[in-house]
């Protein structure tokens, strides 16, 4: 047992006084039970205090590494990431719908906080699962499939209703992606087009930063139609960073080379760590028929950015019925902002941000940097009330709860 140090980013030291690393399921209850405060802890790749505690910490890293394929759904046990995932699927020829720009993160971790790769036709990275086994307060292993009442409140769980041991992610045949960078957009050319640029590939990126800069990462399905025509941007002539001046190396493949979707959908390269982890990151979603003027409503915004923003990737994701997805009820547009790690100077720029997105329901990610209160995430979550209910079912106790739960939940 050891203490569990610091997030990713380097800006949250967390407090809990043991580090357990179970090595079966039956050790993982009997921790929780054992436990009067306790919470997972992941890859750490959250930025604020939502995988906090005082108390235990439990990292799943060590249980059996344990993944079956079965009725077009792989069973992963809860430490697993998805780098380590996409290659055992792609070695036997399967695929994931999508990714994350890094694959680096691990699956459980990713999907309880909402969180997504692009495709105006792709959902979430919670919208692929297919079943969730995880230990309940009282100590019991539950396993909800799709067809369970609180299914849809209990994907994107926050970490709130137990240890997630194992999950079933819905699989599909192999492909191949091919990744083209394209340069020498304008920001007005953006904001007038960038409803039909992020409908141009089977998954989309833009990154700026709301200066001059502008970046198109199209990553086309080989086979797929390919759209070559983005309003005057031309395709860059060499492997192109999001961020001047850091190395290429980490960087997947670019310059349209097809190779296997889970050496291409990704922005970064499993084997390299992406950056140091000195940034903070901060994300808001808003319906995608918002976007154009949710773009204009950030543009002025752009000089107060200047000196803490290290890019914005914008990306648009389809709708699901998840009650704390991103994109419940609508195809959403998200806006990822890296920042330099300034806490004090971005929170108070955040306030901004959030109050230009307001008029449009932006959300934000909860796994993230935020400074959005409770009352009005009620409004941008309608089922956060229902959520609160189901915490309450399966943890009346509050042994999953933290500082940030009290927060957001007011559990």
């Amino acid at each position: 047992m050891v203490n569990s140090g610091t997030n990713w980013a380097k800006n949250l030291t967390y407090r809990a006084q043991r580090l357990h690393r179970p090595r079966s399921v039956p050790e993982v209850q009997e921790l929780v039970v054992r436990a009067e405060r306790v919470k997972a802890l992941g890859s750490r790749h959250c930025f604020n205090d939502i995988a906090d505690t005082t108390a235990e910490h439990v990292s799943l890293e060590d249980l059996p590494a344990e993944v079956s394929i079965g009725d077009g759904v792989v069973w992963l046990p809860g430490g697993m990431r998805y780098g380590d995932l996409a290659s055992w699927l792609a070695e036997r020829g399967y695929a994931l719908h999508n990714m994350a720009s890094l694959p680096h993160i691990t699956v459980v971790g990713a999907t309880a906080t909402g969180t997504h790769g692009s495709g105006v036709g792709n959902g979430t990275l919670s919208s692929a699962v297919a079943g969730i086994e995880f230990v309940r307060a009282d100590g019991e292993l539950v396993r909800l499939h799709p067809q369970d009442p609180d299914f849809a409140g209990a994907v994107v769980h926050l970490g709130a209703l137990g240890l997630v041991t194992r999950i079933g992610l819905r699989v599909q045949p192999t492909f191949q992606v091919a990744t083209t960078v394209y340069r020498g957009l304008d920001l007005d050319g953006l904001l007038d087009n960038y409803s039909a640029i992020a409908a141009s590939a089977y998954s989309l990126s833009v990154f700026t930063d709301w200066r001059e800069d502008v970046q198109i990462w199209a990553k086309s399905r080989v086979g797929d139609p390919v759209t070559t025509d983005f309003f005057g941007a031309q395709p860059a002539g060499e492997r192109t960073h999001m961020l001047a001046g850091q190395p290429i190396d980490n960087l997947t493949e670019q310059l349209g080379v097809p190779g296997s979707w889970h050496e291409r959908l990704p922005h970064f390269r499993p084997d390299f760590t992406p950056s140091n982890g000195d940034e903070l990151q901060s994300e808001y979603f808003v319906a995608a028929e918002h976007a154009h003027r949710a773009l204009a409503a950030l543009r002025p915004l752009g000089e107060k950015m200047a000196g803490l923003l290290l890019t914005n990737e914008i990306r648009t994701i389809a709708a699901d019925d998840l009650w704390l997805g991103p994109t419940q009820g609508a195809d959403t547009v998200a806006f990822h902002f890296t920042w330099v790690p300034k806490q004090e100077e971005v929170e108070a720029l955040l306030r901004e941000i959030e109050a230009a997105l307001r008029p449009f329901g932006g959300r934000p990610h909860w796994g993230k940097v935020f400074t959005t209160e409770r009352e009005e995430l009620r409004r941008v979550y309608p089922r956060l009330d229902d959520f609160t209910e189901l915490v309450r079912r399966f943890d009346p106790d509050g042994k999953f709860g933290n500082d940030f739960t009290a927060r957001v939940l007011g559990t």
